[in-house]
């Protein structure tokens, strides 16, 4: 059973209809959505109506409060959500039906799976962060995750990540952040090449 959690915190009117339609198309795939928008009023009124149907449209818990904000979203659905699997994603992230249920599949046996990055559509800076993509695929500089991009989602199990005590949500790259969390607390993170 699988969780899917979106932090989401939009300053103008964004693409709402699209990506709620994008998360109705998740039935049958993940058993439950969880949007956690820190987007100011009347944006996150229009957002609950949009995704109405399509997720659980809920704001971030008002204890927390760290400088990269979508920590603040991933800390509250990883406590809101029901299931062990789960599945974080950036707003601009789309999974076909295959990759999503193989990640979801890969968390039978590690605690975190880094899926890799890639653009169907490639304006300029699609075309920077793809070249950015290739190259980390190749070396990331890091020790602990020598290859591998750092993507705009990941999949936890949820009981490594409250085992770990969460992660800094100050620190800048929160993602690589929660990477390093889970490794240190002794959790497998998987960085399958071809995902």
């Amino acid at each position: 059973m699988t969780s899917y959690v979106l932090p989401l915190r939009w300053t103008a009117p964004g693409p709402i209809e699209e990506l709620a339609d994008y998360l109705r198309g998740l039935n049958g795939e993940v058993e439950e959505v969880l949007v956690v928008d820190g987007s100011p009023s009347p944006l996150f009124e229009r957002h609950g109506k949009a995704l109405r149907g399509a997720a659980r449209h809920l704001r971030p818990d008002p204890d927390l409060d760290f400088r990269m904000g979508k920590v603040n979203g991933v800390l509250t659905g990883i406590r809101e959500c029901r299931h062990e699997h789960v599945v974080l994603a950036d707003d601009d992230v789309r999974y076909e039906a295959a990759a999503l249920r193989r990640v979801v599949a890969l968390l039978d046996v590690a605690d975190l799976v880094r899926p890799q990055n890639y653009f169907d559509r490639l304006p300029w800076h699609a075309r920077w962060d793809t070249a950015r993509s290739l190259l980390n695929r190749v070396f990331t500089g890091d020790p602990a995750f020598p290859v591998g991009d750092f993507p705009g989602t990941l999949a936890v199990r949820r009981s490594a990540f409250l085992a770990s005590g969460a992660y800094d949500g100050d620190a800048l790259f929160e993602n690589l952040e929660l990477m390093r969390t889970i490794r240190a607390a002794g959790g497998r993170v998987l960085t399958p090449l071809d995902l």
